[in-house]
């Protein structure tokens, strides 16, 4: 399945098409009633700073994105202070802002997203992925879970607290 998908850093060119994912996302998130993000989270000076910042990746199928994720490896502020325990001390990959186009739901996409990002990480030589959700993002949790992530405690961030993950590499 993997071989008919690309993996690779987004371009100026793919930020309309990332921003047209990210509102299906947050649109079935204000459907479903969900918190992680609302009208004004994320925005597009979000995807601009990623896209900048060397952050921003996409999943291509035949050259068309169709997922989109914020891949960072320089740290999260919010890590730093975690309501329980971290599996490890080391440098980590972390995913903010993963979103699947809606004609691709369902089909493992955001999956194989954090899988193609778990074998960068380790080209990177990082052994450590570090993830955070809200408390109703059930998608996430079963995703997180079936990679093998463990719940680790809770993070803090100004629009509110998160369920953080890890998984050692």
């Amino acid at each position: 399945m993997s071989t008919t998908f690309e993996f690779r850093p987004a371009k100026d060119t793919d930020t309309a098409r990332i921003w047209e994912i990210i509102l299906q996302a947050k649109a079935q998130m204000l459907r479903q009633n969900k918190q992680q993000w609302d009208e004004t989270y994320p925005a597009p000076q979000n995807i601009t700073n990623d896209i900048d910042q060397g952050y921003a990746y996409v999943l291509c199928h035949k050259n068309i994105p169709i997922a989109y994720g914020a891949v960072v490896f320089d740290g999260e502020p919010a890590y730093e202070c975690i309501e329980g325990e971290w599996l490890s001390v080391q440098s980590y990959v972390v995913v903010h802002r993963l979103a699947v186009a809606d004609e691709m739901k369902q089909q493992g996409i955001a999956t194989l997203f954090m899988q193609k990002v778990e074998l960068l990480a380790l080209e990177k030589g990082v052994h450590s992925f570090k993830v955070d959700t809200n408390f109703d993002n059930f998608y996430m949790h079963k995703m997180l879970d079936r990679l093998g992530f463990t719940h680790c405690g809770e993070v803090i961030y100004k629009r509110g607290s998160r369920m953080a993950y890890e998984k050692l590499l």
